[in-house]
């Protein structure tokens, strides 16, 4: 009797759960959980630095982040108004972009500032239904799982499209108004070989890859951009193409620049910058902002316009022409396009410790010999 009794309590406590941990999806979908736990999604307030120093310097009592990096967390809006803070204790803080928010979202409401996701409500007592595109799917004794042609269209638009500040200044704009999530989808999670699940009951042979793999992947990066050059007897042209459907900067605190070199004997006789990226103009893409009285900003939130700003919009391309001394026979010229995660101003400001943000990424590098 004391079985039975002990079998339904656990069974009611499981069905009338309002929150399932990433850690349970695993049970199921290990495949899954593993490429989700390597993905920038998997990343919070207490395992990125970047993003919690940003936070921090923003405001030390409130936190108005959690929409986005932490949004299955209860306490959203007692974290907005500075009421709690988060708390390392919170396994729906902890579990990050988690599993069971993001299969749980059933509208997203397009906004002037940001967009907003809405997630299913679930009746207490029953399971909760979980969203996807798959279809045909496979019975659970944890959740109900439907098709919804939300996430073909529209899931990625609730944190990906756009953010302005409190000054309406637009911080970072990902997506033109005619796009939808399906051409993220497609590039960000590519099916690749295996089941959804464990058990892999209906003999699937390949799902939607959950790494959301981007700027961190070096094939990604590489794919990113193509570059080609020409050369007259004293000058170099390059030829920069965003293969993107997004413009080649999104992230405020990202750089990507052009390291260009001219070699002669195995030896640089020509660069173009030789201290900072900065120093050219034309080859550094990067967004900047500036505060009321014109002064730059490092932090976008305090931003009251931008300032200097170097894009390359979706599928842009763009010539960049240099001037140099003759060009002689057997002249190698070299082309590097690098992306720093946190630029130098972003970095010096907070302070950054880890150095995978500061070092340099390689995204392409070309040689052309005269």
């Amino acid at each position: 009797m004391k079985k039975i009794v002990l079998f339904t309590y656990i069974l009611t406590s499981l069905l009338s759960a309002k929150y399932l941990t990433n850690e349970s999806c695993k049970e199921c979908h290990e495949d899954i959980y593993y490429e989700y736990q390597s993905s920038y999604h998997s990343k919070t307030y207490f395992n990125d630095e970047l993003h919690r120093k940003v936070a921090d310097v923003i405001s030390d009592n409130s936190y108005d982040c959690g929409i986005c990096h932490m949004p299955a967390s209860k306490k959203l809006k007692e974290m907005e108004t500075g009421e709690k803070q988060p708390s390392n204790a919170s396994i729906e803080q902890k579990d990050a972009i988690s599993c069971f928010y993001c299969h749980q979202i059933g509208y997203v409401k397009q906004a002037h500032t940001k967009n907003i996701n809405y997630r299913t409500k679930n009746v207490e007592g029953f399971k909760p239904s979980m969203f996807g595109s798959l279809k045909n799917t496979e019975e659970s004794d944890k959740h109900e799982m439907s098709n919804n042609p939300l996430y073909k269209q529209k899931v990625c638009l609730g944190c990906h499209s756009h953010k302005r500040n409190s000054h309406d200044v637009m911080i970072f704009n990902a997506m033109q108004d005619n796009q939808d999530s399906t051409e993220c989808i497609n590039c960000h999670m590519p099916y690749i070989v295996g089941g959804v699940e464990k058990m892999n009951k209906k003999g699937r042979q390949k799902h939607r890859v959950h790494t959301f793999d981007g700027i961190h992947n070096m094939q990604m990066r590489e794919e990113a951009i193509d570059i080609s050059i020409k050369t007259t007897d004293n000058t170099i042209e390059v030829t920069l193409k965003n293969k993107m459907p997004h413009p080649l900067i999104i992230h405020p605190s990202r750089l990507k620049y052009l390291k260009l070199s001219l070699i002669r004997n195995s030896e640089a006789i020509w660069e173009n910058f030789k201290n900072s990226p900065l120093e050219d103009k034309q080859a550094s893409f990067v967004v900047e902002f500036v505060d009321e009285n014109d002064k730059f900003v490092s932090i976008p939130a305090f931003a009251y316009k931008r300032g200097f700003v170097n894009n390359l919009k979706a599928k842009e391309t763009r010539i960049l022409k240099y001037e140099v001394e003759q060009i002689k026979q057997d002249d190698i010229i070299k082309a590097s396009m690098y992306v720093v995660l946190a630029k130098p101003s972003c970095s010096d400001e907070l302070n950054l410790q880890d150095k995978t943000l500061t070092k340099p990424l390689l995204m392409k590098e070309i040689t052309y010999k005269k």
